[in-house]
């Protein structure tokens, strides 16, 4: 489950950095600024295409980790009925096991016990 999280946040990271880079890069370069203005509309029709991949890649990333949670959710309310199951049958037989308390009170009355 975590390989697969990590993946999907990793190339996000990834096209975020690129587009950070390249507007950064772009910005900081020797350019003349119609040279650089030309490159920037570029770079700027072609960010619906990449928000569309963008937006594809964490949609599967979240489909993938639905159906990682769902599978591990059911694994693990598994184990807790298991659980719950072994508890109630260990008390049970704790229970049937212990012999019952005796009453251990003596009947003292007043004229046996003299001062």
């Amino acid at each position: 489950m975590s390989k697969n999280n990590n993946g999907g946040l990793f190339v996000a990271g990834m096209v975020i950095g690129g587009l950070l880079g390249t507007v950064t890069g772009m910005l900081m370069a020797p350019r003349s600024g119609r040279e650089t203005r030309r490159i920037i509309k570029k770079s700027a029709d072609a960010l619906p295409e990449m928000a569309e991949d963008l937006s594809t890649t964490v949609q599967l990333q979240a489909d993938r980790l639905s159906e990682s949670a769902q599978k591990n959710w059911g694994e693990t309310l598994t184990r807790l009925k298991e659980a719950i199951a072994a508890g109630i049958e260990a008390t049970e037989t704790e229970i049937s096991e212990t012999p019952l308390p005796r009453d251990i009170t003596a009947d003292v009355s007043p004229s046996d016990h003299n001062p």
